[in-house]
């Protein structure tokens, strides 16, 4: 499999998801607070929907702001060290092939959540950083099939179509980024609808306060000295 031309292809699409402004229903707001020059300011966690043309399921987008430049913060989110210290939704974080210092394959299991009533489940993921002009990231993740690591009996593998993030930096003030995240997780198995429904936003919340408040204790290298194959056109509409 040709894993940098999938990787190019998934970062194509997080991009068309947020471009797409139609049909998106608001399902969660949640307030947070953020300190911008010695002014407290109120901001929301927001996920919204809409139906996934990828399987019988949702895509989720969730919006918010993070006390962190956008290089910092895209660095957080794609590195694995660490991985499980902050995000509480994982157990489990562990690459299992490199492909170069920007694209990975990783294999993660996760906690049960919704008080149980969903089972841990385990993915094979492939993880890829993309940088584009006006400082603007983004990490696409997307399941793949990888033989080395089949499936067991020990979880139920579940399937990431196009996911990821977009780390955007705030115009008045740099130091602070704009977080957008898709998701679209077929958990697989015997659960109903209605379950993940009821529970995946409030689990994305959960998600982003998690960065916002790992990435406060976390130390973050510099990008420098990462390979970079230079940056590509962002497109137009923001």
């Amino acid at each position: 499999m040709d894993y940098k031309a999938l990787a190019q292809q998934t970062a194509q699409e997080i991009l068309g998801y947020y471009q797409d402004t139609s049909g998106w229903k608001v399902v969660k707001n949640s307030l947070i607070y953020l300190w911008i020059f010695l002014f407290l300011f109120e901001k929301k966690i927001t996920v919204s929907s809409k139906a996934s043309k990828k399987f019988h399921g949702n895509l989720y987008r969730v919006e918010g702001m993070i006390p962190e430049s956008t290089s910092k913060l895209s660095d957080f989110l794609f590195k694995p060290e660490n991985r499980v210290t902050w995000d509480k939704a994982l157990k489990m974080y562990n690459i299992v092939l490199k492909i170069d210092s920007d694209t990975f394959i990783c294999h993660t299991i996760t906690q049960s959540f919704a008080m149980g009533s969903i089972s841990p489940r385990d993915f094979i993921d492939l993880v890829s950083l993309k940088h584009y002009e006006g400082n603007t990231d983004v990490i696409s993740v997307t399941s793949v099939d990888f033989p080395a690591y089949p499936s067991s009996s020990s979880y139920i593998r579940g399937y990431n179509h196009a996911c990821g993030y977009i780390c955007l930096p705030v115009q008045e003030n740099p130091a602070y980024s704009k977080l957008v995240m898709f998701v679209q997780t077929e958990m697989r198995g015997k659960l109903a609808p209605s379950i993940i429904e009821a529970t995946m936003p409030s689990n994305l919340v959960s998600f982003m306060l998690n960065v916002k408040d790992g990435i406060k204790t976390q130390k973050i290298p510099s990008r420098h000295g990462y390979h970079h194959n230079g940056h590509s056109s962002f497109l137009k509409k923001k």
